[in-house]
């Protein structure tokens, strides 16, 4: 029999608490996206795009599984695969880390973007779905077709909308609305997701939710909460990328000459023979 499902088991909190995680995770992405540009290529480029990689990455994972803590089965005790759930966390930060670091590198062209675009989105989608076959409901889960090609659709727009963001937005406060906007089209994508979900259960099962459910969710929602707390502080205190300072040298820009010093103070330069001559 088909189980009646719900997203909101817990009300609003936790589709509040999951926007905030992805609008967290986007802001910090595009505030080390910043920072590096402009950077010679070396070790900190490299280490702000990786670390913009990883607060996308798990912004987006947690916001799923914040999310899917108030999943529930009517009639059915919902548990997750340590293993996969895990996976899904690596394919996330992977998959936004090649979208990251093409446009970081090669720039903001429109084959790059493009292209960082769809495989950064289809990673997120893929990170979706293989964390909702990490779920056992007791159950057989099924999908419409339709809605789950529109959450991809959604989830490559967000995705291309974000790396271009992240490369062409330095001011602080239109980074921030950016980043509410992102928040909000990965929840749209993560429950235009849920809404193809529907779960057969050959019998009911007594409770609707798990004590042992919730506290497995909250240990896997620790690391990554953990990571997106670092790097709030790095970024908190490091001022170009608060105040969005550009004062570092362009890796494409060569390096003014360095003045020539004059071997006496301009007034006390040497006269002409012909200055002398009036003078006299």
């Amino acid at each position: 029999m088909t189980a009646d499902v719900s997203e909101f088991h817990y009300g609003l909190v936790t589709p509040i608490a999951a926007y905030l995680m992805a609008c967290l995770g986007s802001v910090l992405a595009l505030r080390c996206t910043t920072r590096s540009i402009g950077r010679r290529r070396g070790e900190k480029r490299f280490g702000w795009l990786a670390l913009g990689a990883v607060s996308l990455g798990c912004g987006i994972w947690t916001m799923h599984f914040i999310a899917m803590i108030g999943f529930s089965v009517d009639g059915a005790l919902v548990s997750y695969d340590t293993g996969r759930t895990v996976l899904s966390l690596v394919v996330a930060i992977a998959v936004v880390a090649v979208g990251v670091f093409l446009v970081g590198y090669r720039g903001s062209g429109p084959v790059t973007l493009g292209t960082a675009g769809v495989l950064t989105g289809l990673g997120v989608a893929a990170m979706h779905y293989l964390g909702m076959t990490a779920m056992n409901s007791g159950g057989s889960v099924h999908y419409d077709a339709t809605i789950v090609v529109l959450s991809v659709v959604i989830a490559v727009v967000a995705a291309t909308a974000a790396l271009w963001a992240a490369v062409s937005i330095s001011a602080v406060w239109a980074t921030v609305g950016a980043s509410l906007v992102m928040g909000a089209a990965v929840s749209t994508m993560h429950y235009t997701g849920m809404a193809a979900v529907s779960v057969h259960v050959a019998q009911m099962q007594r409770g609707e939710s798990s004590t042992s459910l919730l506290a497995f969710l909250l240990i896997m929602l620790a690391g990554p909460v953990a990571a997106l707390i670092l790097a709030a502080a790095i970024v908190m205190f490091d001022p170009e990328v608060v105040g969005g300072q550009r004062d570092w040298a362009d890796a494409d820009t060569p390096a003014a000459p360095a003045p020539v010093p004059q071997p006496w103070h301009p007034t006390d330069r040497p006269q002409s023979l012909s200055d002398r001559r009036y003078m006299s």
